[in-house]
């Protein structure tokens, strides 16, 4: 049986929310650009941040699959959101989106505000970086 990721958090930390401190996992690496909201013909279906996000994390998984890694293979997720206060907003949406999209599971995560994304209609962007079991 292989081992699976390691949460790494210190002793006497309280337990982060939705996202882990640090995982440690040997595999292969698979990294992800960031992905954003729309969908595989380059098409946004909405402006609202949640659904935005929603379809981001499933085009994640999308290139995951690809390389035959499953959501729980994700160690490392980077967030690039334009307004800190429309993600805060929709904290309850997005947090329902990721674990119907990519489980329990709690990757190592960042989240930063930035002035603007690439595409314009873009409301988030989401990098990732899996270790798929060898």
């Amino acid at each position: 049986m292989k081992e699976g990721p390691k949460v790494l958090l210190p002793s006497g930390w309280p337990r982060p929310k939705g996202y882990a401190n640090g995982v440690t996992v040997n595999g292969r690496h698979v990294y992800i650009a960031g992905m954003i909201g729309w969908d595989a013909d380059g098409v946004f279906h909405s402006d609202d941040f949640g659904a935005q996000t929603r379809q981001a994390l499933r085009n994640v998984v999308a290139v995951l699959h690809e390389a035959g890694g499953r959501p729980e293979h994700i160690v490392r997720m980077t967030w690039y959101v334009v307004d800190k206060q429309e993600y805060l907003a929709a904290a309850r949406e997005v947090g329902a989106a990721y674990r119907e999209i990519i489980g329990a599971y709690n990757a190592a995560m960042t989240a930063v505000e930035v002035k603007a994304l690439m595409e314009d209609r873009a409301r988030v962007e989401i990098e990732c970086t899996a270790v798929v079991p060898a």
